[in-house]
């Protein structure tokens, strides 16, 4: 095996600790021309498809991918903001405010906070490439999902171990596996809801929305529905709500095979019929808005719902740059360094350096 190449070390430079943050990823722009590779890349995850390859292989690029590409980028032109990707506007932003609020409660520890995009663009190897470039031997790994599913959270950990068994001097790793009951985020995913009611008054019924699995990926084992419901459960407790002010729902159905249920549009539909006066909707799975929030649930979930002969039909935007979901995110993250962070010992350093010189280093 040949190894990627090492960045050139200087003997007492101070090692830095790094908080990599992954989320899902975008296409660079919403034409079918950037739509399709993104496409590519994030369906032929045997994770994300859990097909025999030579079948799904001929299904993707026989008939997917000539016909998805030109109908997502429609759907993500709805949604493109002036400066981009939303999901990629609003995960730059989260990584900027949470290593400003590291800054101010890690006291002037060598922290570095950055992110990636399990597909597109940046790739998870070029930020691991550029942590190692700044001395980065300790790595926080934190995919931005709150419920753990093997199609979304394993697959961030897929990508960022492939790329260190191309490593020589691999760093020290972390990961965080789920925070659906972590109580920061349970407690500003309720806030976000009652400061939307305090603004706009309150719905008949609230519905969570997260995104669907199969169901066969809950029998093989998989822990995603039932933090989904565990979720619901603690920020409906948050809110005081009774079990009839609120129903968790699956949306994002792919395929012919059963997901879990009960589906989001089947349930918005029913509330339709049944003369629901308001209903409102958020999407506790996503901590940033993205295509599956902005243009499915906000758009086609509201079409359904007037459709079907309901009254007022609500979104509430994810957490993205609230306050409190960055105060959330850096107690998470802090939990998770236990250990890690210490200033670094100026004057060892420079012993070091000075010993490694006499010894004939060139840094």
């Amino acid at each position: 095996m040949t190894y990627t190449t090492e960045p050139v070390y200087a003997h007492g430079t101070p090692e830095k600790t790094a908080v990599l943050l992954i989320n899902l990823g975008t296409p660079d722009a919403p034409t079918a021309q950037a739509v399709r590779p993104y496409l590519k890349e994030f369906l032929s995850d045997p994770r994300v498809v859990e097909i025999p390859r030579a079948i799904w292989w001929l299904i993707l690029n026989g008939i997917i991918l000539n016909l998805r590409p030109k109908k997502s980028a429609a759907k993500y032109a709805d949604i493109w903001m002036s400066e981009g990707s939303p999901l990629k506007l609003h995960t730059e932003r989260q990584t900027r405010l949470l290593q400003q609020r590291l800054q101010q409660r890690a006291d002037g520890m060598p922290l570095v906070v950055d992110y990636a995009m399990r597909y597109g663009n940046p790739s998870v190897a070029s930020v691991l490439g550029k942590l190692k470039a700044q001395n980065c031997q300790r790595i926080l790994v934190l995919p931005l999902y709150p419920q753990y599913a093997a199609s979304s959270t394993a697959t961030a950990f897929d990508a960022v171990f492939k790329d260190l068994l191309q490593m020589r001097n691999i760093p020290s790793l972390r990961t965080v596996k789920h925070f659906h009951d972590d109580p920061g985020y349970i407690q500003a995913s309720a806030q976000n809801i009652r400061d939307y009611w305090t603004r706009h008054g309150r719905p008949d019924k609230l519905v969570m929305s997260f995104h669907g699995v199969p169901s066969y990926t809950l029998e093989k084992g998989d822990p995603y529905y039932c933090e989904c419901l565990k979720s619901g459960r603690l920020i409906a407790e948050e809110l005081g709500l009774s079990e009839e002010q609120y129903i968790v729902s699956f949306q994002s159905r792919f395929g012919k095979a059963e997901w879990i249920k009960p589906y989001t549009t089947t349930t918005l539909k029913e509330f339709g019929q049944m003369k629901l006066k308001r209903v409102d909707v958020v999407c506790p799975g996503f901590v940033a808005d993205c295509l599956e929030t902005l243009e499915e649930i906000a758009m086609e979930g509201k079409e359904d719902f007037l459709h079907a002969g309901g009254g007022e039909y609500h979104y509430i935007s994810c957490l993205n740059e609230r306050s409190d979901w960055v105060d959330a995110l850096a107690d998470l993250v802090l939990q998770n360094l236990q250990g890690w962070l210490e200033k670094p010992d100026t004057e060892q350093l420079e012993k070091s350096r000075l010993r490694a010189l006499a010894l004939h280093a060139e840094k």
